[in-house]
This record gives C-alpha cells, structure tokens and sequence, in this order.
C-alpha cells in the first residue's frame, strides 16, 4: 500500500492541514510546561538529555508514528526540557521571551516560506521588509537617505560593520574597542582578516574618552572606533557624545553595537540615555533582546544607504541585469545570506499592534522591574549591589560569599530548576546577573527569587 502524501503547510488547504495540528501544539506546550514546573529543567545536564532520549527513542524509526504523535513527543520532550523566558526566574542572558503576536505572525512566515534572495519567492516580504527598514533606520538616523539590513543578530550587524568599514579603508584597517564590547567585534576582525584589535581597558565598566583619545593618537593608519550601548555584562552605555568627539577629532569612523540598548530609542522617557547614537557611521539593534520578537531579528543602520553599496552582488538566476533593468527588485546587496527569512513580518507585525505607545510602555516597564529589584537588593542585609541599573541588567551577590562559593551557587539553582542567573566579572569579583526582560516580571516574583536565594544562601 502506497503511504499517504502528507499535507503542506501551504496553499489553499494549508490553513485547514495546520488547524488541527496547532491544537496539537498547543497543548504539547501546556502539558510540557506543566511538566518542567519552573524555569528549566532540574537535574542538569546529564538528567535532560537522557529524558530526551528516553522520549525520543528512535529518531527516524522504520515507520513513521503520524503527525499529531510525533508533534506531541516532541514538543513536549522540548518544552518540558526547556529554559523557559517567559517564566520570571529565567533572567541569565540576554534572551526574551517572545510576543505572542509575534509568534503568531511568524507562524505564517513557516507556513508561506519566502525566502528574502529573489522578488519572485517573495513578492509581498521583500516589499514588507524595504518599508520596515526603511522606518527603523529613519528612527535612528535624522538624515535624508538613511537604511538598514535586517540580521540573524547582533553577531551579523557586527560583522557586516566591520566588513563595509573595511571596504572603505582598506585591510589594514584596525579596530579600536574597549574591553567591554561585545566579543563579536574582535571575532568579527579576525574573520575579516583585519589586523588585530586594539582592546583598551574600562576599569569602570565603560570606554573612557581620554584612554581613547590616547589610543588613536599613537595608532597609526587608518581605524574604526566601536563603541557599546548596553554591555552584555552589566547594561552599561559608553558616554557615545563623548567618545564621536574624540573620533570626529582624529578623522576616525565611529560603529555602535547598541543590540541591547538601541531600543530604547522607543521610549520617549529612555531615549536619552542614547545621546550621540546617530554620529555613528552604522548602528547595530537587536529586537530578540529588549525588544521580544523570537530569534532572529537584528539590525544594521547606517545614515545614508550609498554606504551599503559594496554588499551589491549578482547571480544571474536571482538578478540578471535585464530583470533589475525592468523593475525587479534586487535582493541579494540586503544581506550576505542567500536564503534568507523575511524576520521583517514578525517585527512589522508587532510594532503594528503595539503602536508608539505600547512599546514604549514595554521598555519602560521592564526597566522598572529593574530598577525594583536592584531596590530590593541594596536595602536587604543579605546581598551586595553592584550599581543601580542603567538598562535592565543586574548584579550583585550574597554577603559573605567569595567567588567559588557564587558560582557554585549558581549551578545549585540551575541543577535544581530552581532560577536561571547569569554572572560577570566586574571590579575583580564575581557577580550574579539578573538579565530582566520579562514585562510580566511582578513584585511578587522578585521576593521569590530572593527567597530562593536566601534559602541556599543561608543553610
């Protein structure tokens, strides 16, 4: 017997094939979720993948167990072995939990399947995408031709950065960065076959002028500054006016990795914090970090679009001349990808729902909760704080503890599915991170994770 064609996710009967396994999903989801209880799984490592593979059993067995089983076992192995975002005690690393909208919106983007390398595969993505840019890179930049590539990350931003200053300025080109920046920037060189950085010290935690300032004038040939806005370790923004002053003053580019605090460009009570953004030659965002879209969805801006120019490139089955000459838009200078996912849906969606007002409203909020729990910490005899949060980062750590002792600690919650907290290095020490990027975060869920803090704390 001839086994039966499964039914695409597409096409005029891909709505009605999908409804039915959806709820399959659904609850999937519900009952994995149920099954982790907290926000990732206990029992490390080791424990998981043996869950996993007790669930799993075979991977491609003899014959198939049909769509509604293998969807059930599977997202539920996945979401009862999750680290989940969503829950309020996953606060390690920069990674947020998504929008429902947004999920939803991409969705449709899996059912449809546009790739973003030719008009023709698709029609109404490419154009969603040019009017999305378009409009993020005016909100960033107050010039006359501003634009923006859409990334899988920050990584990607980063790199393309460095790969179009280097095509300006030659590969002699050195990259001058503080020892804050994120560690994309000198991979990124490495990769581009550019001289070796130059890593400068931020014994405060940001990139000083006049250490700068001191770098250029001994380095010779040409150079790139990048400066950060939102450090991964701490939230911190470098003082960017500060720092364009010292590079317009020695003739050198300026590139911003702002992946984590770019968006706060959106909130009209935030947006300060991001003085000098727009006197940097590119920008770098990131929307799956403080700005809850699923991965990816990053960003590169720059003020004028002549300077995305050497990205141009052509493969004739995708934009032959003729076809460019007769209106087709040309696809493949958006990215150094070919098949690329039109991640400008999910965006173009949520900012659509939420307007202005809601996003802003979003960012305001989380920042808060922050701000809350750092509040909490400092005011309690237990703990030490670090510093109040510029962003949504923060650190500290249990009195008296010294570094083994924290980063035992850590392992202890996150074996025991407990919380999920990140740590950094700062002032010599060790610290806990709290990465907040959940809006829903209450008052409430903060008393517990410094419940549960307490508890293994004082024993």
């Amino acid at each position: 017997m001839t086994a039966p064609t499964p039914p695409l996710a597409g096409g005029q009967g891909g709505a009605d094939a999908l409804r039915p396994l959806l709820d399959t999903v659904l609850t999937a989801l519900r009952t994995g979720d149920a099954a982790r209880g907290g926000p990732l799984p206990a029992g490390g490592p080791h424990t998981t993948a043996a869950r996993v593979r007790a669930a799993l059993g075979e991977v491609l067995p003899a014959h198939g167990t049909g769509d509604h089983e293998a969807l059930t076992t599977l997202v539920h192995t996945l979401a009862a072995g999750a680290a989940d975002p969503a829950h309020p005690l996953c606060a390690a690393h920069l990674h947020c939990p998504p929008l429902a909208v947004a999920a939803a919106a991409d969705l449709a983007v899996s059912a449809l399947n546009p790739s973003l390398d030719s008009w023709d595969q698709a029609p109404a993505a490419s154009a969603i995408e040019e009017h999305l840019t378009a409009t993020l890179a005016a909100e960033l930049y107050p010039t006359p031709h501003p634009d923006a590539l859409l990334t899988t990350g920050g990584t990607e931003a980063n790199q393309l950065a460095l790969l179009l200053a280097r095509e300006r300025h030659g590969p002699r080109l050195t990259v001058v960065h503080g020892a804050n920046a994120h560690h994309s920037i000198p991979r990124a060189a490495w990769l581009l076959g550019l001289p070796p950085t130059l890593t400068l010290p931020t014994p405060t935690g940001t990139l000083d002028p006049h250490t700068l300032d001191a770098a250029l004038t001994r380095t010779p040939g040409p150079t790139l500054v990048t400066a950060t806005a939102g450090t991964t370790d701490a939230g911190l923004i470098d003082p960017l006016p500060a720092l364009a002053d010292v590079c317009d003053r020695h003739g050198t580019e300026l590139h911003i990795d702002a992946a984590y605090g770019g968006t706060l460009a959106f909130s009209p009570r935030h947006r300060p914090l991001l003085a000098g953004l727009d006197r940097a030659r590119s920008l770098t965002l990131d929307l799956h970090k403080l700005g809850w879209q699923p991965v990816a969805a990053g960003l590169l801006a720059v003020p004028d679009t002549r300077l995305l120019a050497p990205l141009a490139h052509r493969a004739d089955y995708l934009n032959a001349p003729d076809d460019t000459e007769a209106g087709l838009p040309d696809l493949l200078g958006r990215s150094l990808r070919t098949t690329r996912r039109p991640d400008a849906v999910k965006i173009a969606t949520t900012l659509r729902s939420l307007g202005r007002d809601g996003l802003a409203h979003l960012i305001d909020r989380t920042c808060a909760t922050a701000r809350h729990l750092a509040d909490l910490l400092d005011a309690h005899p237990g703990f030490e704080l670090h510093a109040h949060p510029t962003i949504t980062t923060v650190l500290f750590r249990p009195t008296p503890a010294d570094d083994d002792q924290l980063a035992t600690l850590r392992r202890t919650l996150l074996h025991d599915g407990t919380a999920v907290l990140g740590r950094a290095t700062a002032d010599g020490r060790l610290w806990l991170k709290a990465t907040l990027l959940n809006p829903h975060t209450t008052t409430g869920d903060l008393d517990t994770l410094i419940a549960h803090l307490e508890g293994r704390t004082h024993r």
